[in-house]
C-alpha cells in the first residue's frame, strides 16, 4: 500500500508549542491519532488569533474543516513539547488549506506533516461562502 506524501510548506510565518497530555496517548504509550488532530485544531485556533480571527469569524465569514491529511514521521510522548509550525496555502474561491509541520521542541524530531482543507461556511445559511479578500491576503500563493 502506498503511503500519503505530504510535503513540507517550508517557509511556516507561524508557531506554537503545545504540550502533550497522559491523556493524549493511546494504548501504545504515544500521541494518539485522534488526539493529533485535536492539538491540531489547538494550533489551528491560535494561528488564526494570530490574525485576529477565529473558526467562527475569519475576516467576515465561518470556517468548516472539509479534510484532513496526516502522515506520522516519529511517535510523541507525555511531557514533550510540540512545535506546529502553520502556513496558509493555496487560497481557492471559498477556501484555503492549513499546512503544518510538527516537530519535538527538545529534538526539532519531525513528528508529523499536516494539512487541513478549510471551507468558508455561513453558519446561519448552512452553506460554503467565498473567500474575504484579508484571508486570500493571509495565504501564501502556490503554484
Amino acid at each position: 500500500m502506498p503511503r500519503l506524501d505530504l510535503a513540507s510548506r517550508e517557509p511556516y510565518p507561524f508557531s506554537c508549542e503545545i504540550v502533550v497530555r497522559t491523556t493524549d496517548l493511546n494504548y501504545g504509550g504515544h500521541l494518539g491519532n485522534d488526539r493529533l488532530l485535536s492539538l491540531v485544531q489547538e494550533a489551528r485556533v491560535a494561528f488564526l488569533a494570530a490574525h485576529g480571527w477565529s473558526e467562527l469569524d475569519c475576516g467576515g465569514v465561518g470556517l468548516i474543516m472539509a479534510d484532513a491529511a496526516l502522515s506520522y514521521r516519529a511517535e510523541a510522548f507525555a511531557g514533550d513539547v510540540l512545535r506546529f509550525c502553520v502556513v496558509a496555502v493555496e487560497p481557492g474561491r471559498a477556501g484555503f488549506r492549513l499546512a503544518m509541520r510538527v516537530t519535538r521542541a527538545a529534538d526539532d524530531r519531525e513528528v508529523a506533516l499536516v494539512e487541513t482543507g478549510m471551507v468558508c461556511f455561513d453558519y446561519a445559511r448552512r452553506r460554503p461562502v467565498a473567500l474575504p479578500a484579508a484571508v486570500r491576503a493571509a495565504c501564501r500563493q502556490e503554484d
